[in-house]
């Protein structure tokens, strides 16, 4: 059985994929309190005596909206930490799968859709700080992208899905944005895609992504109507007028692939209809 150290083991995307495929693979889960990616040294030593095939490289710094104001930390985290990381790996001769995001393209409507092939070219510094570490990775590693993961529900860490839900059950008005696209993914296909893509690796870059890009207000739309939940609640706004008070981010996040033909991806209509199934 592949041996697979895993860092994020505990977070929204790594402990589902531990759930699903433990009976495929070994995972040697690498919490942040058995080892800090950003220390070079503590890397150095946890990694050099383990007995590991491939190590999928999950930790990072997330929080989109505050990466701005914590340059810092995020740098840390997802630039150096995967690079101490990767270095260690190198050096064992081992495989490395780093986890990225659909934030490296800048999701102008005219450069959309964006595929493996397509150039990155970040515009918050979230999506800068994960580029960066895909240029360390790049033609040593596999690249694999995801995009606005959703699952079952996961308290430690809510994903979009279940924050517009549980605006939705407190009866609290969303503003969704209408000029914009996003692609949610179900954190299940993410999983069983990846099963492929470690059985059958190469250095290359591949999008896990769903099959359909939505705007936000359709998305929402779909969350209410799946779990019963009043649309009336659901108003419309413009990505313009969103992003005055935030960090701006990829506008016109249509994700697509051109190298996967191994896993189906769902729509997200499917997605949630699958969650909704598994908790009966």
């Amino acid at each position: 059985m592949l041996k697979i150290a895993i860092t994020g083991p505990q977070g929204l995307v790594g402990s589902r994929i531990i759930e699903l495929l433990n009976n495929k693979f070994q995972f040697i889960p690498l919490s942040s309190s058995l080892v800090d990616i950003t220390n070079k040294d503590q890397v150095y030593q946890v990694l050099k005596d383990l007995n590991f095939d491939l190590l999928l490289h999950l930790a990072a710094y997330t929080n989109v909206a505050k990466a701005h104001m914590e340059k810092n930390i995020c740098f840390k985290i997802n630039v150096e930490g995967t690079k101490n990381v990767f270095d260690v790996v190198s050096f064992k001769k081992k495989k490395f799968i780093y986890i990225s995001t659909d934030f490296v393209f800048d999701g102008k409507k005219e450069n959309a859709p964006f595929f493996e092939t397509s150039t990155p070219n970040p515009i918050g510094f979230y999506g800068e700080t994960k580029y960066h570490g895909e240029k360390i990775v790049k033609d040593q590693g596999m690249i694999v992208r995801i995009s606005y993961p959703y699952r079952n529900f996961f308290p430690k860490k809510p994903d979009f899905v279940y924050k517009l839900k549980n605006f939705l059950e407190q009866n609290k008005e969303l503003k969704m944005i209408k000029n914009a696209l996003m692609t949610p993914t179900l954190v299940d296909d993410i999983a069983f895609g990846l099963k492929y893509l470690i059985k059958n690796y190469t250095p290359k870059i591949f999008h896990l992504v769903g099959s359909v890009a939505y705007s936000p207000y359709e998305a929402a739309k779909i969350i209410a109507k799946k779990f019963n939940l009043p649309l009336s609640l659901i108003k419309e706004t413009t990505y313009e007028e969103y992003i005055k008070e935030r960090s701006p981010f990829p506008q016109y996040s249509n994700i697509r692939s051109l190298t996967n033909n191994f896993f189906p991806m769902s729509d997200f209509e499917t997605g949630l209809e699958k969650i909704i199934r598994s908790q009966k």
